[in-house]
């Protein structure tokens, strides 16, 4: 007896999870991180911190996110308030199945990029990242995959891809009417300063 395509499908999908992490700075900012030149999987490219699950994370997302920003860039977990998480998002193109987890830091917490798989870490100010039109469908990309597919500029930094499909969802969820993830950020830094 055969399995059911589906069943093999998802048994060759791996797992994994970023973190949107917004520092409570002022004005608060969310970091992004650029992967390594020498990388085999997206080399260059503008990322949030994160990687795949390894076993000693028990499947937790929240403990894969935790880690991976650690080895990333050396921030502490005793840094970082979980807020949430949003919607799994899938990988296509690698067959991974990614969980964002939001979460704010610390003002004062200290980056320390690894240099193996990051090349250099940089801020992006949350209100910058609401602005009208600042994420905007990447048409000519989009149209070669017959989906629509978003981007989002700031200053030399190109954030497109899977990335920028994440930040799609964080400004979504951001945006709903009642929004557990606004309300928890802002429960931990003050709305007038976003």
């Amino acid at each position: 007896m055969t399995r059911p395509c589906v069943a093999r499908k998802e048994s060759r999908v791996k797992r994994g999870a970023v973190l949107v992490p917004i520092l409570a700075s002022t004005p608060p900012s969310v970091i992004f991180v650029e992967r390594a030149a020498h990388l085999r999987r997206h080399p260059g490219q503008i990322a949030f911190p994160g990687g795949i699950e390894e076993p000693a994370d028990g499947g937790d997302p929240v403990t894969t996110a935790l880690r991976e920003l650690h080895e990333e860039l050396g921030i502490d977990a005793e840094s970082v308030n979980v807020v949430g998480s949003l919607p799994e998002v899938e990988q296509f193109s690698s067959r991974f199945r990614i969980t964002p987890v939001v979460a704010v830091l610390d003002a004062d917490a200290s980056v320390a990029v690894d240099g193996e798989e990051i090349a250099d870490a940089f801020t992006v100010p949350l209100a910058t990242i609401f602005e009208e039109g600042r994420l905007y469908p990447d048409e000519s990309l989009g149209a070669a995959r017959a989906r629509t597919l978003y981007a989002f500029d700031h200053g030399e930094r190109h954030i497109w891809g899977f990335t920028a499909r994440i930040l799609k969802s964080f400004v979504d969820a951001w945006s709903e009417p009642v929004s557990p993830i606004r309300a928890a950020v802002e429960a931990i830094i003050k709305p007038e300063v976003i």
